[in-house]
């Protein structure tokens, strides 16, 4: 893990190779249109609120704009359908996205250690450890992050995909049928995993974190980063520089989280502490920890054919 210091200085290190590159500006009088795809958490969530890239961008003609998700698959439609041009979701929906043929890229990445994703049960019923979800009813958003957390919690038990029945269900739907039993467990993320946690009816089976271990993404339609490369780079600039802000002002943050939401602010409290939001570019190493993932879903049939993670990866001109 790396310390304080390091991190600050990758940090550093990062902004300027990213300002460097965004320092080619928009030509004057020609407006370029970034529709954003957002959930109502993470980096982009602050600079939504903030309205950084409104103050950065719009001298040069560039409207930004933002459209919210309930999560990664529905975002990574519309981003191939061209109805956005930049978002962010968790590790398994560009993978769908890609095996799809979606044109995207991926752009930026922030390490996801686990503790913001969890597999929960009902407290009084009768699975009590991973092995017992064998034969049960697990909900789980198809193709999100959950869905390659809940195949590796069932890997490391033992357990074949196929012996389970799995609910493929958007959050709010399958918090409905966990608190109704309509489902035996649950695999998702914060800030659905911090309210339900608070029930006393419901039990944490496992969190991710040591099970899981992946990273959350940047990315955007391929012709878009290639036409406006140094607006990229200059997005993700902003979404750095909020990082700083992020880990000094924890309180804002799950204030902001919050108002957004409407979750009250003590379980956004809990949940903005257990995100990470790191930011870096896209490495061989985090290429290689995908293309496992895509893999491992492949095998168990979850997704129709290979795919190459490394052909969807943005390399900047600069």
């Amino acid at each position: 893990m790396p310390s304080g210091p390091e991190v600050a200085a990758r940090r550093t290190l990062l902004v300027a190779a990213l300002l460097a590159l965004a320092g080619r500006r928009a030509r004057a009088g020609a407006q370029v249109d970034l529709r954003i795809g957002y959930q109502k958490n993470g980096s982009l969530l602050v600079l939504k609120q903030q309205q950084t890239l409104e103050q950065r961008f719009g001298a040069d003609g560039v409207a930004v704009s933002w459209h919210e998700f309930p999560s990664g698959p529905p975002l990574l439609e519309a981003l191939t359908a061209g109805g956005i041009d930049f978002g962010a979701t968790g590790d398994t929906p560009p993978l769908y996205a890609q095996a799809a043929g979606a044109d995207l890229v991926y752009v930026a990445y922030q390490p996801v250690p686990g503790r913001s994703q969890a597999i929960l049960v009902q407290a009084a019923g009768p699975i009590r450890t991973p092995a017992d979800l064998a034969g049960k009813r697990i909900g789980v958003t198809k193709g999100s992050s959950a869905h390659n957390v809940l195949v590796r919690v069932l890997q490391r038990a033992g357990i074949a995909y196929r012996d389970i029945v799995p609910e493929y269900l958007q959050p709010p739907d399958a918090m409905a049928a966990f608190l109704q039993g309509d489902i035996d467990a649950w695999s998702i993320w914060d800030p659905f995993y911090a309210i339900a946690e608070r029930d006393p009816a419901t039990r944490v089976l496992t969190s991710a974190e040591g099970v899981a271990p992946s990273n959350s993404f940047f990315l955007a339609r391929r012709t878009f980063a290639t036409e406006h490369g140094a607006l990229v780079a200059g997005v993700i600039a902003e979404t750095t520089r909020v990082v700083a802000w992020i880990g000094a002002h924890q309180d804002e943050l799950a204030k902001v989280l919050s108002a957004a939401t409407g979750v009250p602010y003590e379980i956004e409290r809990i949940a903005a502490a257990r995100g990470n939001y790191e930011t870096g570019l896209i490495t061989d190493a985090v290429v290689a920890q995908q293309q496992v993932i895509a893999d491992t879903f492949v095998r168990l049939g979850l997704l129709p054919h290979r795919i190459r993670v490394a052909d969807a990866v943005w390399r900047p001109a600069a």
